[in-house]
């Protein structure tokens, strides 16, 4: 007896199953069009994205270029016990966290006061001008604006320079003191990003029902109660959702950036993980000691993304997963 509840009981998931399978197939052939406009970038994530992760098994082998990843012998967690034993390592980890962490706290709120004060404009076509100035630098590339911030911060004729120099004070070389290294990459990160990245706040304040705008003005709401009782709240979902994917990247500070204003008189401070990759890994072909390094980012990333959901969830706001 015992055994034939088991067998009805299979049965009878198996019958859900074929339902479910059946149902899936006509949802899958009703939106066929659609579902077929997936196929490139499933192709391109595939190619691009999944399959280069088999050379993470690198950062366990003592990479050989002559017998490839599967031919090279296994030496464990022999790169990683390297790494964190290598005190140039730990220089650069420390950089980055230093970096990672003040972009966090600078450069992401940022987008959100800027987009904030930019739907506070009533005038359109000013509303529209600084928008345009504001979006600019992000269509320059990091080569270009680097040059820009050479030029505008050279000891010899750069206009702050000879602000300061107008001003009695010492000229400054920015790019040749470690100190300043950080604060450079702040602040023009801080230029270059913040107008694109409040594109998608303003696109989210414009969803915003404008009838919750009405009643708190019919209540005797100022602009300033506007914005934080109305406006913050309705980012508060765009908001936590950024903030946790901008979590999974905390200690991708930008190679662009930071290999384009780094020299070898700010490396104390400026040299970081993915210039350290670079400059090791490839120019000194360490692969596998490299790739242990990369693979390590990787899992930081991760752990931060599912500890930041967590959290938000934990708050009763709206995680990722």
């Amino acid at each position: 007896m015992a055994t034939s509840a088991v067998s009805k009981t299979l049965q009878g998931a198996s019958g859900q199953w074929k339902r479910y399978l059946a149902q899936l197939l006509i949802t899958v052939w009703t939106h066929r069009y659609l579902y077929l406009m997936l196929v490139l970038p499933f192709i391109f994530f595939i190619i691009f994205r999944f399959y280069p992760m088999v050379g993470n098994i690198i950062a366990f082998k003592k990479y050989q270029l002559m017998h490839g990843i599967w031919g090279s012998p296994w030496v464990g967690l022999k790169h990683f016990r390297s790494l964190f034993d290598d005190p140039a390592f730990l220089r650069v980890l420390r950089n980055t966290l230093s970096i990672a962490a003040l972009k966090l706290l600078v450069t992401f709120p940022a987008p959100i006061v800027l987009a904030l004060f930019i739907n506070e404009i009533r005038h359109m076509v000013y509303k529209r001008f600084v928008q345009t100035i504001v979006y600019v630098p992000h269509f320059l590339s990091w080569v270009i604006y680097g040059a820009i911030l050479y030029i505008m911060l050279s000891p010899a004729n750069g206009l702050i320079n000879n602000v300061i120099a107008s001003l009695g004070m010492e000229k400054i070389a920015f790019f040749q003191k470690p100190i300043l290294f950080q604060p450079i990459v702040i602040i023009s990160s801080l230029l270059k990003e913040t107008g694109w990245a409040a594109i998608i706040y303003l696109a989210t304040i414009s969803t915003i029902d404008l009838t919750l705008y009405e009643a708190a003005i019919i209540d005797g709401a100022n602009r300033w109660q506007l914005m934080r009782y109305v406006t913050l709240p309705g980012l508060a979902m765009t908001i936590v959702t950024l903030f946790i994917l901008q979590i999974g990247f905390f200690l991708n500070v930008g190679f662009e950036q930071i290999f384009i204003l780094q020299n070898s008189m700010v490396l104390t401070t400026g040299d970081v993980i993915e210039t350290f990759i670079y400059r090791v890994g490839i120019r000194q072909a360490r692969f596998d000691f490299t790739t242990a390094a990369g693979l390590f980012n990787g899992l930081v990333g991760m752990v931060l993304v599912l500890m930041a959901d967590r959290l938000a969830k934990r708050m009763d706001l709206p995680g990722i997963f």
